[in-house]
């Protein structure tokens, strides 16, 4: 579409209300009228009746009197869409078997605008475990499931992903030596990575597969060694669990769920 043709269909009504979801998304604790205006560098009046009708819509709520913050309304609505639906009730069932069986949590991950996003998590069995919120937008680059994600996608599916990413991303993504990791990945089935935001944790990561052979999503168990749990699966263990998890879920998702439904 032109430059001419997106400034006929603008909607600055519509413009600047997803403005202000985007941005309260980004931030805990929620932002008063005035540094709402501010962050997307508008006047203040500009945002009043917007807010009010965000408000009244149920997707913004007020908190400690002046401050606005998101309520669930927009996460609610995320899980109805269906292919995310189907593709996590295929998945829950297994990922209980597999967190009872490696004694670890685990989280399920597809790609959306940009970023990965964990769309289940089944928490270890035990007092320990790593977990990670549904819902969380989560590095493309320094993650096992970013990685996994990029590495089992076509050159172009490739591109366009790295290209939605940020522009800092977009040249990590492309370095020599990240597309030899992903390579790698692709070459041996999975990722094992030592955490980019937690010690002493290495991210196992498998892919959901498509019956063409394409990530639609990423199985990844946060590894942590359970010293006091001598019955607990050591790490190779654990890997080989996960990829017989991936595989099962690819043969239940890959027949009833296509990529482009993700």
């Amino acid at each position: 579409m032109s430059e001419e043709e997106s400034d006929r269909y603008r909607a600055p009504a519509l413009d600047k209300g997803l403005d202000i979801l985007e941005l309260l998304a980004g931030v805990d604790g929620g932002l008063t009228q005035a540094e709402i205006a501010k962050r997307l560098d508008r006047s203040p009046n500009e945002f009043y009746r917007m807010l009010d009708r965000l408000v009244r819509r149920g997707y913004v709520t007020r908190i400690d009197g002046d401050r606005f913050s998101l309520t669930l309304k927009l996460f609610g609505l995320a899980q109805r869409h269906a292919p995310v639906r189907r593709l996590v009730s295929f998945a829950v069932p297994l990922m209980r078997e597999l967190a009872e069986a490696s004694r670890q949590a685990n989280q399920l991950v597809v790609f959306d605008r940009g970023n990965p996003v964990v769309i289940a998590q089944q928490e270890a069995p035990g007092y320990w475990g790593i977990s990670i919120r549904v819902g969380s937008r989560i590095s493309l680059f320094d993650t096992g499931s970013g990685h996994v994600l990029l590495a089992f996608r076509s050159q172009v599916e490739r591109e366009r992903m790295i290209a939605e990413n940020s522009a800092d991303g977009k040249d990590a993504g492309l370095a020599p030596d990240f597309l030899a990791r992903l390579d790698l990945i692709r070459s041996r089935g999975y990722e094992m990575m030592p955490s980019a935001q937690t010690a002493g944790v290495i991210n196992l990561s498998a892919p959901v597969l498509s019956a063409d052979g394409t990530a639609i999503a990423a199985l990844t168990v946060p590894y942590i060694t359970l010293i006091n749990t001598p019955d607990a699966p050591d790490i190779s263990t654990t890997l080989h669990l996960i990829s017989q998890t991936t595989r099962n879920l690819s043969e239940l998702a890959g027949a009833g769920l296509s990529d482009d439904e993700v």
